[in-house]
C-alpha cells in the first residue's frame, strides 16, 4: 500500500472513529441514562454526573484522534519513522492512561458518595486495564519509531 492510499484510509478510520464517537456520546448515553430513569426513578440523580463524566472523559478521546490525523498527515507525507509522529504517539499514550485514571477517580469517588453501584467499580477495573495496556502499546510503539527515525537518519547520512 502507497503512503498516500495509508494516509487516506487513516484518515477515513479516524473519521469514522469520531462520528462514531459522536453519536455514542450526543444519542446513546444520554438515551441509555433515559431508560434506565424510567426503569428506576430513584437513580435520576445519578443523570447529570453521569452524562458530565463521560462528555469529559470523551474530550482526550477527541485530543487523540487530532493526533492520529497528524500522524497519517505525516505518514502520506513519507515520513511515517520520525520523531514527530513519535512525539504524537508519545502524547497519545501519556492522555490514555490521563482518562484512564480520571475515569477510575471519578468512578470511585462517585461511588463513594453513593452515585454509582459497586458493581460499576468492577467493570471499570476492566476498562482502566484495557487503557493500561494501550497506554503501554502506544508508548512501546513511540520508542520503537524513535529507533527507526533515528537508524532512517543514519541511512540517509551514509547515502
Amino acid at each position: 500500500m502507497r503512503q498516500k492510499e495509508l494516509e487516506k484510509w487513516l484518515k477515513i478510520v479516524i473519521i469514522a472513529v469520531a462520528l462514531c464517537g459522536l453519536v455514542v456520546c450526543a444519542v446513546a448515553i444520554p438515551w441509555i441514562g433515559h431508560v434506565l430513569i424510567a426503569s428506576d426513578p430513584q437513580i435520576s440523580d445519578m443523570y447529570i454526573p453521569w452524562l458530565v463524566m463521560f462528555i469529559i472523559s470523551a474530550i482526550p478521546c477527541y485530543v487523540i484522534l487530532y493526533l492520529g490525523w497528524r500522524v497519517a498527515v505525516n505518514i502520506g507525507k513519507d515520513r511515517s519513522f520520525s520523531l514527530e509522529n513519535a512525539r504524537h504517539i508519545k502524547l497519545a499514550s501519556k492522555i490514555i492512561l490521563f482518562d484512564a485514571l480520571y475515569f477510575f477517580v471519578v468512578n470511585v469517588c462517585m461511588w463513594r458518595i453513593y452515585v454509582n453501584h459497586p458493581g460499576v467499580i468492577l467493570a471499570l477495573v476492566f476498562i482502566v486495564f484495557a487503557c493500561v495496556v494501550a497506554s503501554v502499546v502506544a508508548a512501546v510503539l513511540s520508542h520503537l519509531v524513535v529507533k527507526a527515525a533515528d537508524l532512517q537518519e543514519q541511512s540517509d547520512l551514509t547515502i
